[in-house]
C-alpha cells in the first residue's frame, strides 16, 4: 500500500523490559546447553524474564507510559489502542482492555491482535488506517509478550531463544509535515502454521491433564523450515515496501529488522541489500521478545540518536501465523 504523502507519523516510542537478566550460562546451569551453543547458533547472549506476579499488560503499560508522557499526551487523549500479544494475561477480557484500564485512556477503543512476531507492523498498519478514515487524532500502539510463559523450559531448541519485553508507540496524523510511514507491505500464509504454534490450549483442545502432561501447550517450532521462510519473507516483504515507498536500498538509514536470530536478521539484510552497518541489532543483550522485539529496538535506536529527522526506515518482521511484513517510514 504506497502513499505519495504519509498520513501518519511514530510521534514517540517507549519500552519496558524486566530487571531480571538470564544469560546463557545461567541456562547452561540448569540444561543440557553452553554460551558457545546459543550464541553461535543465535547470537543470543542474554535475556529478559519477567517475575510470575508481572503480566503483559502490566509490561506493556509501562511502555505505554513512557510513550505517551514523551509526546506529551494525556492517556484520555487517545482514541485507539491496538495492543499486540501473543502472551495474554487470560483470555477475556483483551489484554488491550486490562492496559486500557491501567492507563486510564477512557475515551480509546481497545482491542488485542496476534499476528505473533509480526504483530507490531500490523498493529501500525491498523492504526494507520483508523486514524486516516479521520475517526481519530492519537493512537497508541502496544506490543508486549511474555514469551517465558509458553515457552518449555526443558526444551532448549526454543527455551534459549525468547525473552519477555514490551515496546510502545504513538501514532499522529502527518498533516502535511512529510513524516510518517511511506508503505507497508503484509502478508500471511495459514498454511504453514504447523511450522512454529502451540498444538493446544484453546476451543479446540481445551487443556486438560493429558495436554499439561505432553507439554502440548507449549511453543513449538521446526527451526529449519522457519529459518527458510523467514529470510526469503523478510526480503521479499522488504524489496516490495520500499519498492511502494519510491525508495531503494541506498536510501535506508537504518533497518530494524525483528529480532529472532543473527543468522536470520544477516541473511535478510543481504538478501534486501542493506549492509551490516545499518542493521540495528540488540538480539544478544533480550533475545526474541516476538512483537515486542521491533518497538523495543526502535525505541532504543532513537534514544541512541541513529534516527535523526528526515531518516528513511524500514523494518521487517516475521512470526507464527505464518505472517510477515515490512514498513518504510520517514522520521
Amino acid at each position: 500500500m504506497r502513499h505519495p504523502k504519509p498520513l501518519a507519523e511514530i510521534v514517540s516510542t517507549g519500552r519496558y523490559v524486566p530487571s531480571n537478566v538470564v544469560t546463557n550460562d545461567d541456562l547452561a546451569a540448569r540444561m543440557d546447553t553452553s554460551d558457545e551453543w546459543i550464541r553461535t547458533r543465535t547470537g543470543i547472549r542474554a535475556r529478559r524474564i519477567a517475575p510470575d506476579q508481572e503480566g503483559a499488560a502490566h509490561m506493556g503499560a509501562a511502555a505505554a507510559r513512557i510513550a505517551l508522557e514523551r509526546a506529551r499526551v494525556d492517556p484520555g487523549e487517545v482514541d485507539i489502542l491496538v495492543l499486540s500479544t501473543a502472551t495474554p494475561d487470560r483470555w477475556l477480557p483483551s489484554t488491550a482492555c486490562d492496559v486500557q484500564a491501567l492507563l486510564g485512556c477512557t475515551n480509546a477503543v481497545a482491542f488485542d491482535i496476534m499476528a505473533a512476531c509480526s504483530g507490531f507492523i500490523y498493529g501500525l498498519s491498523m492504526a494507520e488506517g483508523y486514524l486516516a478514515a479521520g475517526r481519530g487524532e492519537v493512537a497508541l500502539v502496544v506490543s508486549t509478550e511474555k514469551m517465558s510463559s509458553i515457552v518449555d523450559w526443558n526444551d532448549r531448541s526454543t527455551c534459549v531463544l525468547f525473552g519477555d519485553g514490551a515496546g510502545a508507540a504513538v501514532v499522529k496524523p502527518s498533516n502535511g509535515s512529510g513524516r510518517g510511514i511511506l508503505s507497508s507491505h503484509l502478508r500471511s500464509d495459514g498454511n504453514l502454521a504447523q511450522l512454529l504454534w502451540r498444538p493446544a490450549g484453546g476451543a479446540l483442545t481445551p487443556l486438560t491433564a493429558d495436554v499439561l502432561a505432553k507439554g502440548d501447550h507449549f511453543v513449538r517450532m521446526a527451526g529449519r523450515e522457519v529459518f527458510k521462510n523467514a529470510v526469503r519473507s523478510m526480503a521479499e516483504a522488504s524489496h516490495a515496501a520500499l519498492h511502494d515507498a519510491g525508495l531503494t536500498a541506498a536510501d535506508v538509514d537504518l533497518l530494524v529488522p525483528h529480532q529472532a536470530n543473527l543468522r536470520i536478521i544477516d541473511a535478510t539484510a543481504k538478501y534486501a541489500g542493506i549492509p551490516p552497518e545499518k542493521v540495528f541489532i540488540n538480539l544478544d543483550r533480550y533475545g526474541n521478545m516476538s512483537s515486542a522485539s521491533i518497538p523495543v529496538a526502535l525505541d532504543e535506536a532513537r534514544e541512541q540518536g541513529l534516527i535523526g529527522q528526515g531518516a528513511n526506515v524500514l523494518t521487517a518482521a516475521f512470526g507464527a501465523g505464518l505472517t510477515w511484513g515490512a514498513m518504510a517510514w520517514r522520521f
